[in-house]
């Protein structure tokens, strides 16, 4: 699916979040409003999926990950939607007009209660505040590429196979997880740029902010990172390994030519981590740090039975993942 990055000339409302149900609601409620629909940070796979495609008012997605809001929210300059907690403390500049909703609350912000009786949320406040802001201020233009959850690389299962058998694929790279303000993170942005072209990168979640509008180009048109979606999409990337595996004949997940990078920060991405261990997935690189919360006894068991270490320079990670270690 290709996503628009830019901007129209109408009032627009922001969501952001996780919550696909009030993602559905929202577009159902304000269609015929004259107001557009952008989504922001997690949000963003909600462009993906086919069921929002009927929504002429569903622009694309407007910014990048959850720490750039407090700029992002005040250029956008209609009402934002907080649907899960990625919410930053706001700005006096825009704090009127951030919205929250479900488990999300903060201090002095308007909330929408939680349906009743299976009847839907009521947005309208949200659409009569958009109605009287200005058009948001356009930040970027032209569209990035997503939708690749499990079910859609599996239709590719043929051309995949094929690249990889002809050597076009050399090597795939889970670079999942979440993103987070600090330079450090800067390293997954320069590994994204530096891996050789014959490289595919598989990601969800926010960390995809740091390299998915580079332009990476394709390898027989299949594009050089394929994103699943939502941090909870990173299933996908699990169903994918394993559908390679079978694909493949072999008799261990850690025989694909496939090399973990992830950039952690808080439960999710731990909970990734935990299933691609469970799965029984070898040489995991954790970024930018080890989790701190690790017990010497539990770092000194995952590190020696499942090779779990932290990242180092990008150009000797490159060399090691291109060795599979």
């Amino acid at each position: 699916t290709q996503v628009n990055i830019g901007t129209r000339n109408k009032p627009g409302i922001l969501i952001s979040g996780h919550d696909l149900k009030d993602m559905e609601e929202l577009l159902e409620q304000s269609k015929d409003s004259g107001v557009d629909i952008y989504t922001h940070g997690e949000m963003l796979p909600a462009n993906y999926y086919p069921k929002f495609k009927k929504y002429d008012h569903f622009v694309g997605n407007y910014g990048n990950a959850w720490w750039l809001q407090t700029k992002e929210f005040e250029l956008f300059n209609g009402p934002i939607l907080m649907t899960t907690n990625c919410l930053v403390p706001p700005k006096d500049s825009y704090k009127d007009r951030v919205f929250t909703t479900g488990v999300v609350g903060y201090p002095g912000l308007k909330h929408i209660p939680d349906r009743v009786d299976g009847k839907p949320k009521d947005f309208s406040p949200i659409i009569e505040m958009a109605k009287k802001c200005q058009p948001p201020t356009q930040i970027e233009s032209g569209t990035i590429v997503g939708g690749f959850a499990h079910n859609q690389v599996m239709a590719l299962a043929d051309k995949v196979i094929a690249a990889v058998n002809s050597g076009a694929i050399k090597r795939f790279v889970v670079m999942a997880g979440c993103d987070g303000r600090h330079n450090t993170r800067k390293y997954y942005t320069n590994l994204a740029e530096s891996l050789p072209k014959d490289t595919v990168i598989l990601t969800a979640g926010c960390a995809k902010y740091r390299y998915n509008k580079l332009n990476l180009g394709d390898i027989n048109g299949i594009p050089r990172v394929l994103d699943a979606g939502q941090c909870n999409d990173s299933y996908s990337l699990a169903v994918i390994a394993l559908k390679l595996k079978e694909a493949f004949g072999l008799d261990d997940i850690n025989k694909l030519p496939i090399s973990y990078d992830i950039a952690w920060y808080e439960q999710k991405a731990v909970t990734v981590f935990l299933a691609l261990l469970y799965l029984g997935v070898k040489g995991i690189r954790l970024g930018p740090t080890l989790p701190a919360f690790l017990s010497p006894n539990v770092a000194k068991v995952i590190v020696e039975n499942f090779d779990v270490k932290p990242i180092g320079e990008v150009q000797q990670d490159i060399e090691l993942i291109m060795q599979g270690k």
